[in-house]
């Protein structure tokens, strides 16, 4: 026993740099050190944990490395918060602001792509390159507009709801443009694999808002006659991963199969306590997921003069458009609500990221180019959770009570 025991632990600690428990003690505890700080500044937390990535990794201090380890852990922490965000969200909250939501992404996808791939053209890169930062333009990140809603205990709001939803539909449609552009990259264009991911997409979708909830309150009695332990979480964890799982099969990020997990238990999960387990979770997992964006950022992709202008030039427009374009669809809510929506929709973060990933991937963009969106991507999710903060303070919950008491993540 004692034998297997040191082997186990020496898996964890004899590799160099302390194994895998030291970077996760690292990564965890001063991420949690710096949201408590930016918290009592009165700045959002998910800032501090994000800039306390690039701090402690390979751009400054060099104490942590993107590895397997932590890309997984981030993947997962991600999963469960918008787990945690379905489990406030009713398909019947959806369905009502589905309209605007889908006008709301729409537009959002049009405009930065529109301005993102002319502004490149202009500067005098390729038209392959033009269309991928167009392309990682469109993106929208919703586990920061989410966290930061949740942590103000706003996500019951209306405009709250048309975010989530318009993420959604926007996660789709930027989907289909990556195929598209991919398919540039490599030479054809394969119109029939597109028109089934598409079809996939939004049928898998459409399925799970329609029947998903309606099947989960039928079967619950069943479920919490099970003799397992915590019979209800198990079930519900299980189908958090199961439709995660299908979503990155279809193609479609699996943070949206996690959020229709939830919204499917969201009516059968009231006056349960699965919302409060499944936080204690993300609260270890979801760190992770902020400090491991501000881990990809390179400093040293913009000794180039030229290359710092052009991230400053393309983070502005990233910013803009989507104000603009998600903004001027929401514009019939009010104007204040218009500006709260089109900032709810400007954070790139890990999607931004991984656009540019299979650009340098498929080798039809520059390391130029690559830092450039690199910086949009995790500018832009620093940029936008102090603007949400101020947009929305002195807003309440539609409910005295909200649905999912998510307000104690930090």
């Amino acid at each position: 026993m004692i034998e297997h025991a040191d082997l186990f632990g020496g898996l964890f600690l004899s590799a160099a740099g302390g194994g895998l428990l030291l970077p996760l003690f690292v990564i965890f505890v001063s991420a949690k050190l710096a949201a408590e700080i930016f918290e009592r500044l009165r700045q959002p937390a998910v800032a501090g944990e994000i800039l306390t990535g690039v701090l402690i990794g390979p751009s400054l201090l060099g104490l942590v490395t993107p590895n397997e380890l932590t890309t997984a852990l981030a993947e997962i922490g991600v999963i469960f918060l918008l787990f945690l965000v379905g489990l406030a969200t009713k398909p019947a909250d959806i369905f009502r602001v589905g309209g605007r939501a889908l006008a709301v992404a729409v537009s959002g996808v049009i405009v930065p792509f529109i301005l993102g791939w002319a502004v490149m053209l202009a500067w005098g890169t390729s038209s392959i390159e033009s269309i991928f930062v167009g392309s990682a333009m469109v993106a929208t990140s919703v586990g920061i507009t989410a966290r930061v809603l949740g942590q103000m205990g706003l996500l019951s709001l209306d405009v709250s709801r048309v975010i989530l939803g318009a993420a959604v539909i926007d996660d789709i449609l930027g989907l289909l443009i990556l195929a598209v552009v991919s398919s540039l990259a490599k030479g054809n264009i394969d119109y029939l694999q597109i028109v089934t991911t598409a079809g996939m997409a939004i049928g898998f979708t459409l399925l799970i808002i329609v029947v998903g909830a309606r099947t989960v309150n039928r079967i619950r009695p069943r479920i919490e006659r099970l003799k397992v332990g915590q019979s209800y979480l198990i079930f519900g964890l299980s189908l958090c991963l199961g439709l995660a799982l299908v979503a990155s099969y279809i193609g479609v990020a699996a943070i949206i199969g996690a959020f229709l997990a939830g919204m499917a238990l969201s009516e059968a999960s009231e006056n349960t306590d699965m919302p409060h387990q499944a936080e204690a979770v993300t609260e270890f997992l979801l760190p992770f997921f902020f400090v491991n964006i501000g881990m990809q950022l390179r400093l040293d992709a913009f000794l180039n003069r030229h290359i710092v202008l052009l991230a400053l030039v393309i983070t502005l427009l990233a910013v803009l458009t989507k104000l603009a374009g998600c903004g001027a669809a929401a514009w019939s809510m009010g104007r204040k609500k218009a500006i709260q929506v089109g900032m709810g929709m400007v954070p790139r973060g890990e999607v931004g990221i991984v656009v540019a990933q299979i650009g340098l991937g498929l080798h039809v963009i520059t390391d130029g180019v690559y830092g450039v969106v690199l910086f949009m991507a995790i500018a832009t999710t620093l940029i936008a959770p102090p603007f949400l903060t101020r947009l929305f303070r002195g807003e309440r919950p539609v409910d005295e009570e909200p649905i999912l008491p998510i307000t104690q993540i930090s």
